[in-house]
């Protein structure tokens, strides 16, 4: 039974220049902590991330949803997950803060994350472990898919996964040879041209074979000289993808992606206005056959129903530490699948929770492994840290979904 609760505010300063984007100039890693413990002495502990200022107010929405679930056994409130994360996101007043987006879905976030950290945990496995051994019954009954009836029933949903069990054994490999990554700190904003250079040269070092640069100069030319270094430094067979953290308008948007057209980048990330749905879908059809990345900015399940509808989604990035937690984020892999988008998370949690999530994807879903994000500023602050050998994660082994912070 869920007997404590404790409530957390974490904030990590960063090296100079760390973390910085076109938008977000001057970052502070930070989580809500939502800890959940229970009468055996487990503790379940789940983060929202955010970049510092308004973590506390994370906190207060993550300590209000925590109440709500105080005095249950994790086994019985895990096996109606998704009636529970309904009810909690629909609470009359907090949703009106909302509905389903900003400070209190962040808060439920976190909550969210203790329940299935603390669920592991109580089953002594890793998270990846739990919710591949689920039954496609099972996993549904964690999920909410009010509001996606026309896209994505109950029925569907478990459909969509009992296809996908004959096949699963021969997707397992994956937990020996790991999940590749990608590097995502080699171009932040802040960094000059030589240090993106030196960056770049020390990714193809330690094994990645993927790369992504920060975009939205106010001048488009150091964009694009920018994305020529890493092309040249990586080579034309590595995967360069470009980042502009929402900075440009359509128009902007339209001219600098056909001028970036001609060093191949595999995706354009947050190109304009993560809520502008239909400005992404004249855009994607404008600069075909380059693909979008959209998710880090995209708050709940009922956007991402409204992205993949129109079709310019060319990878979903939803994130667990960004929507509500690890429920939701599952609802968007699986309506990803239905669509044939691959699902490439923005890691917030640092990869920490997002590696677990990955292998499901693969596993369980029939989603393609293509690469997990690797940003490995907070390393050190985490009791057990992600490892990265040769560009790629090695599958965690400890039980529950390795967020539990020093």
């Amino acid at each position: 039974m869920i007997n404590k609760i404790n409530i957390l505010d974490k904030r990590f300063e960063l090296a100079t220049g760390a973390g910085s984007d076109a938008i977000h100039k001057d970052p502070q890693y930070s989580y809500a902590v939502a800890q959940l413990g229970d009468e055996s002495g487990l503790t379940g502990n789940g983060l929202a991330f955010t970049l510092g200022e308004g973590n506390d107010l994370v906190c207060k929405a993550a300590s209000f949803y925590a109440d709500k679930i105080k005095g249950n056994d994790i086994e019985e409130l895990m096996a109606d997950f998704g009636q529970t994360f309904k009810t909690l996101s629909n609470e009359q007043q907090f949703r009106w803060l909302g509905p389903h987006k900003g400070v209190v879905h962040l808060g439920l976030a976190a909550v969210t994350n203790a329940c299935y950290d603390l669920w592991a945990k109580k089953r002594g496995v890793p998270l990846w472990k739990l919710l591949i051994d689920l039954t496609p019954e099972q996993i549904v009954n964690t999920l909410d898919l009010s509001y996606l009836e026309d896209v994505l029933t109950k029925a569907e949903a478990i459909e969509l996964l009992s296809a996908q069990v004959d096949s699963k054994k021969s997707r397992e490999g994956i937990l020996t040879t790991g999940y590749a990554g990608y590097d995502t700190s080699v171009g932040w904003f802040n960094y000059d041209d030589e240090k993106v250079r030196e960056n770049c040269k020390k990714a193809i070092d330690n094994g990645f074979t993927a790369m992504k640069l920060k975009v939205g100069s106010a001048d488009p030319q150091r964009d694009i000289r920018r994305a020529n270094i890493v092309r040249e430094v990586a080579g034309e067979t590595s995967k360069v993808m470009l980042d502009a953290n929402q900075q440009w308008t359509l128009p902007q948007a339209i001219s600098i992606c056909n001028e970036l057209k001609n060093m191949n980048p595999y995706w354009v990330e947050e190109p304009t206005h993560p809520d502008d749905v239909l400005a992404h879908q004249t855009l994607a059809k404008t600069i075909a056959p380059i693909k979008l990345a959209l998710g880090e900015h995209v708050p709940n399940r009922i956007i991402f129903k409204n992205y993949l509808q129109t079709g310019c989604v060319g990878f979903a990035q939803v994130d667990a530490v960004r929507v509500g937690g690890v429920s939701e984020f599952i609802t968007i892999s699986l309506m990803a699948k239905k669509y044939g988008v691959p699902v490439v998370p923005h890691v917030g949690d640092m990869g920490q929770l997002h590696q677990h999530l990955v292998l499901f994807n693969h596993i369980a879903m029939g989603h393609k492994a293509l690469f997990l994000e690797h940003i490995p500023h907070l390393k050190a602050h985490f009791v057990n840290p992600i490892k990265i050998e040769n560009g790629v994660y090695v599958t965690p082994q400890e039980a529950g979904s390795s967020c539990d912070l020093k």
